[in-house]
């Protein structure tokens, strides 16, 4: 566009300070600005740190991705030339050095994770994004890590976290932004995966008004390899976002095996159900308000049950549906067999004949009242079912052990 003032108006803005002259075109092609970009973040790291970026598996991904981008940068004659008038602090020279302590991983998986993709010998000048200026605050602050000083007292935890997922006692689920059932929240005591490490916040601050009027708070992030870092909420947030790898960490209790409703992330894996017999059989018809088959299906409910009267797992008769629980995030033929398992000795023992003749014997039939499997199920959803067993003759869940204390 023309430059429409005047000379008087250009010098009343000269008057003002107000530059007026136009931008100088840049000279340089795209690949040496897309160098000049990557070095200068190399640049600002020094500056933070006083220190090159380090290799090795104990630094920060952002620190390693910068002392691998130095390295290609070093080794390439024309990155050299270009870059040297502004290398005011020795990094291609080798006058500020890289302390390496060995790192296996893969430089250019270390490359791809920064956005360097593949062009020949100059991958290195191939930035596939450029990142805002709140991105780049974010991953600043993420990589602004230091020695824990008290790790000892917080090992503990990051050991019974990878126990927990070992176990299936905690999942994880990707970071997301819809926070319309909270999963977007940061709270005290929470764990997450961040970069390829366990992150837990140890400490929130007192809420904070940022400039963009969203609320904020200074955190601080315990990670499983023994460092720290004191950053905003909002920076976690952005870093967990943009980590395609980034995922919260569930507690014991949350992400219930049942749920009313799913969250953005869940996977519907199935329904379980419970259903009453209308079979004539002597031994169902005089229990009808007790028997109960307790199933899980990965379809429809009403379809599983169309054709009941055909099915001697049916026992061979309609039925009617009693209760059903969805099913989310979870292995639906370990839980059934985990049902079953609780209300064991409550089976049914009953034969049925097939339209063949053939006898068969249900495994999936209790003679259980619906309240202790509502009960049985709220017990698995808080995690405490490992603390009760199925009293026959009470017809209840009792704790472990008090059958035996009553000399049954």
């Amino acid at each position: 566009m023309a430059n429409k003032f005047t000379d008087e108006d250009d010098a009343l803005l000269e008057a003002l300070g107000i530059d007026v002259e136009a931008p100088n075109q840049s000279s340089r092609t795209p690949r040496e600005e897309r160098i000049i970009a990557g070095f200068e973040e190399i640049q600002r790291f020094v500056e933070q740190h006083g220190r090159a970026p380090q290799h090795g598996e104990d630094r920060d991904i952002f620190e390693r991705l910068y002392a691998v981008r130095l390295d290609r940068l070093r080794e390439q004659a024309d990155c050299r030339s270009l870059l040297e008038p502004m290398d005011h602090q020795g990094l291609l020279s080798g006058a500020l050095t890289l302390a390496s302590v060995g790192d296996d991983l893969d430089d250019d998986a270390l490359l791809a994770e920064l956005g360097v993709g593949e062009e020949g010998a100059d991958s290195v000048t191939n930035l596939r994004h450029v990142r805002s200026t709140a991105e780049k605050r974010a991953a600043e602050e993420i990589a602004n890590r230091e020695k824990c000083p008290d790790f000892p007292k917080f090992k503990p935890l990051f050991a019974q976290v990878q126990a927990d997922l070992d176990s299936g006692v905690r999942t994880t689920r990707p970071f997301v932004k819809d926070a319309g059932f909270g999963k977007a929240d940061i709270a005290k005591g929470e764990f997450f995966i961040l970069g390829g490490q366990v992150a837990y916040v140890a400490e929130v601050g007192e809420t904070i008004k940022a400039p963009n009027g969203e609320t904020d708070a200074r955190l601080r992030v315990i990670y499983s390899n023994g460092t720290e870092s004191n950053l905003l909420l909002r920076s976690l947030q952005r870093a967990l976002y943009k980590d395609d790898a980034g995922r919260r960490i569930t507690d014991p209790v949350a992400g219930p095996l049942f749920a009313d409703r799913s969250e953005e992330g869940d996977h519907a894996t199935g329904t379980v159900y419970v259903l009453r017999s209308k079979s004539d059989h002597p031994t169902v018809a005089a229990n009808r308000d007790l028997v109960h088959k307790i199933g899980v299906t990965g379809g429809d409910v009403d379809r599983r049950i169309a054709n009941a009267r055909l099915d001697p797992t049916f026992l061979m008769a309609d039925v009617e549906v009693v209760a059903t629980y969805q099913l989310y995030n979870i292995n639906r033929t370990r839980l059934e067999n985990v049902i079953h398992r609780i209300f064991g000795a409550a089976r049914l023992n009953i034969e049925i004949k097939d339209r063949m003749g053939i006898p068969i014997v249900p495994r999936e039939w209790f003679l259980v009242p619906i309240f202790a499997i509502d009960e049985a199920i709220e017990r698995i959803r808080d995690g405490s079912i490992s603390e009760y067993v199925y009293d026959a003759q009470l017809a209840k869940l009792v704790l472990a052990g008090a059958e035996v204390a009553s000399g049954r």
